[in-house]
């Protein structure tokens, strides 16, 4: 692929496509796939899931130029809590990865996921985490979040939110998809709301206003931009902030943890939780959290990780990948994040 930008081209040149297996199915896909961009600053991570438009992408680009080539705002704490995840799998199977999650890494937060077609199915989950909870750290004092990814409307909502509310809900995150779906709900229940999708997908993140239909902020570092994007973020809103990861390798999520040890203020636990989801990664043992939280700094790839990472995508997904990176940059990031590759080569 002939490449006329020479920005660009340096960013490819440092760049490895990468796919890693995962544990269990997860946002409908089965493995992690992505680009790692070596620059003078260390490694950025480039893995916008398959639905996202360049745009988007564009934007997940810019924070990882930003982390390979860039600088991050000084870090006002050296860990972070962070909150377990369990996928939407069977009651019996969230007993257990939530039993791992307290008795071996410590977790006090769990985040699960819920929108299933059958209510029923959502609430034995929830149930059943509710249940581990109570059993290992004593009743109420872990942490339910639940995220239903948009997949309710209003109604489906109301009726869901006064079911599974009774088991304890520290929030539930993104249940409708729009500004004015949640504001309605939020007139009808008393589960404090966290909005994702909304910010995620807006055109400028920093103007929206929450305070009228959420409680509570989600917002994930990658797609937004990167760090100095996130901080800018959260420092415009008028409620307060959760940081996320987006499925990433031990690699990228030092660009999340990044964005939570500079924040001034983190009253919750993080959604750094899903190291627990990859069957590989690129480094030999995968960050997870120890005593409920994970340390802040940089994690470069091990060798035989990377190569082998490497080595498990199909010639033609790591074409397509970086034919991406080059269309993601196309679509804005090279303006926005070109002047970094400039002064670093």
């Amino acid at each position: 692929m002939p490449v006329a930008d020479a920005r660009l081209r340096a960013v490819l040149d440092g760049a490895v496509p990468f796919a890693l297996p995962l544990r269990r199915r997860f946002r409908g896909i089965e493995v992690r796939e992505g680009v790692l961009i070596k620059g003078p600053a260390g490694w950025g991570e480039f893995a916008p899931f398959d639905d996202y438009p360049d745009a988007a992408a564009a934007r997940w680009l810019d924070s990882a130029v930003e982390a390979a080539y860039g600088t991050w705002a000084p870090a006002v704490r050296s860990s972070v809590e962070v909150n377990a995840i369990i996928p939407a799998v069977p009651s019996d199977v969230a007993a257990g990865m939530t039993r791992d999650a307290v008795l071996d890494h410590g977790c006090r937060t769990i985040k699960v996921k819920v929108g299933d077609p059958n209510l029923a199915d959502d609430e034995a989950r929830v149930a059943t985490v509710r249940d581990v909870l109570d059993t290992l750290l004593g009743r109420g004092r872990g942490a339910i979040r639940i995220d239903a990814n948009a997949a309710w409307d209003v109604a489906r909502a109301t009726t869901a939110l006064r079911r599974l509310g009774a088991y304890g809900l520290e929030y539930v995150e993104q249940p409708c998809r729009s500004v004015e779906e949640l504001r309605d709900l939020r007139r009808a229940i008393d589960v404090p709301i966290a909005a994702d999708e909304t910010l995620r997908t807006a055109a400028d993140p920093a103007r929206v206003r929450l305070a009228d239909v959420a409680d509570i902020a989600v917002l994930k570092p990658a797609p937004l931009g990167g760090v100095a994007a996130t901080l800018r973020i959260a420092l415009s809103l008028d409620v307060p902030v959760v940081v996320s990861g987006s499925l990433d390798s031990s690699v990228g999520l030092d660009v999340p943890l990044a964005a939570a040890a500079a924040l001034p203020d983190l009253p919750y636990a993080c959604g750094f939780g899903t190291g627990a989801l990859l069957g590989a990664d690129l480094i030999e043992r995968t960050r997870l959290p120890q005593d409920g939280a994970l340390e802040v700094g940089r994690t470069p790839p091990d060798l035989a990780s990377l190569l082998a990472a490497r080595d498990r995508m199909a010639d033609e997904r790591a074409a397509w990948w970086r034919a991406r990176l080059a269309a993601a940059w196309a679509a804005g990031a090279g303006a926005r994040s070109g002047a970094l590759v400039a002064r670093s080569t």
